[in-house]
C-alpha cells in the first residue's frame, strides 16, 4: 500500500500532528488522585466476596479467580490466585476512514484516560464500552458512535471481535472496526480529533507513549 510508505496527508504534515498532540496534552486540565477503593463514588465492595462493582451493574466487576494445573507457566503446577476484571461486555473500538483527494485518511483522537502516561494518548475515533453506548454513566453517547453501531451511508472495511489481555480481563473481547464514509460526506470534526494517514500512524508509533494500544490493534489489519 503506497499510502503506508509516504507522507501524503492532504491536510496536515506529520510535524503539525505531533505539535497538535503535544499541545493537547499540555492543555489538559484532568487530574488523577489515588484514593481508597472504599471512597469510590458509585462503586461498591461486596462484604461477603470482596468483589467490586458499579451501582448501575454496568462497566465491569473486579472478581477473584484461582488458577490451577499451570504446568506450562513460570510458577509450575502450583498455580496462583489473583483479582481480574470480569463481566465487562465487549465494546466497540472503531476508526473512521475517509478518502481525501483519493488518499485514505483515518480519524483519530487525543483521548484522556486516568491511567495513561501523559494523560492523553492517540486513540481510535470511537473507544466505547457497551455501558458507554447505553449511557450507563448518565452522560451522552460518544461522538461518531452512530457510524459504528448503526452504520448508514458508510462501508464497513473491517469488523471482527478480538480478544483482550487474558491476564487482566476475564473472557473479554472488543469489536474492532474500520468504517469508510463517503468522500463527499461533511463531518464536523472537534478539535480533539484529527485526520491522519497510515504512514503517519506508523511514524507516530516511533514516539514513546504517543499511540494507544487500541489504534495499534486496529491498524494491524491494514
Amino acid at each position: 500500500m503506497l499510502n503506508s510508505i509516504r507522507d501524503d496527508n492532504q491536510l496536515y504534515k506529520l510535524d503539525y500532528i505531533i505539535e497538535w498532540f503535544q499541545k493537547k496534552r499540555a492543555e489538559s486540565d484532568m487530574t488523577v488522585e489515588e484514593i481508597g477503593v472504599n471512597d469510590l463514588d458509585q462503586w461498591n465492595v461486596d462484604k461477603t466476596s470482596g468483589n467490586i462493582s458499579h451501582n448501575s451493574k454496568g462497566f465491569f466487576e473486579v472478581i477473584g479467580i484461582k488458577v490451577t494445573n499451570t504446568f506450562d507457566r513460570e510458577v509450575g503446577k502450583k498455580g496462583w490466585s489473583q483479582p481480574i476484571i470480569a463481566k465487562n461486555p465487549g465494546g466497540i473500538l472503531g476508526i473512521l476512514m475517509k478518502k481525501i483527494n483519493g488518499v485514505p485518511h483515518y480519524l483519530i483522537q487525543a483521548k484522556a484516560e486516568p491511567g495513561n502516561i501523559g494523560k492523553l494518548q492517540l486513540s481510535p475515533t470511537l473507544q466505547a464500552t457497551t455501558s458507554n453506548l447505553l449511557k450507563a454513566h448518565g452522560g451522552i453517547r460518544p461522538l461518531f458512535a452512530e457510524y459504528f453501531d448503526e452504520p448508514k451511508n458508510a462501508k464497513i472495511i473491517y469488523a471482527k471481535w478480538q480478544s483482550e489481555d487474558g491476564g487482566r480481563f476475564h473472557l473479554k473481547s472488543n469489536y474492532n472496526m474500520i468504517v469508510e464514509v463517503n468522500e463527499d460526506e461533511e463531518l464536523i470534526i472537534p478539535d480533539s480529533f484529527i485526520w491522519v494517514t497510515l504512514f503517519q500512524i506508523k511514524q507516530l508509533l516511533k514516539i514513546e507513549n504517543f499511540v494507544g494500544p487500541h489504534i495499534r490493534g486496529i491498524i494491524s489489519y491494514l
